[in-house]
């Protein structure tokens, strides 16, 4: 029914900034949490900020508190990713996620039910 839409990806240099967009293609479709994970080469998938759709309650990976800023925009069903002073171990295809229910924890992939196709994120040094 609905589709998840990366945009925003790039390539950029260490202390540059990004936004990444993830729209729903369905402006009615049922939202719990909408997010974002990355998964670097070599690496597993891991979280890195995620929002209630509801109530706005925002969490974020310890590693990019204070630099990413997670937002939504419910008329757009959309959710945005602001990524401020970026670092080369920033470097990872990041994947939009979401849960149209109540399924786990925002930290834990498991709880989604929805992906977009990635998009790809470089930063140099």
């Amino acid at each position: 029914q609905a589709q998840l839409v990366e945009s925003g990806g790039g390539l950029v240099q260490a202390g540059e900034s990004l936004r990444l967009s993830c729209a729903a293609s369905d402006r009615t479709f049922s939202l719990y949490y909408m997010g974002w994970f990355r998964q670097a080469p070599g690496k597993e998938r891991e979280f890195v900020a995620a929002v209630t759709w509801s109530a706005g309650n925002i969490y974020y990976a310890g590693g990019v508190q204070g630099r990413f800023t997670i937002s939504r925009d419910i008329a757009k069903s959309t959710v945005n990713l602001q990524m401020n002073r970026l670092l080369p171990e920033d470097t990872a295809v990041y994947y939009c996620a979401a849960a149209s229910n109540y399924r786990g924890s925002a930290y834990y992939s498991s709880s989604y039910n929805y992906w977009g196709q990635g998009t790809q994120v470089t930063v140099s040094s």
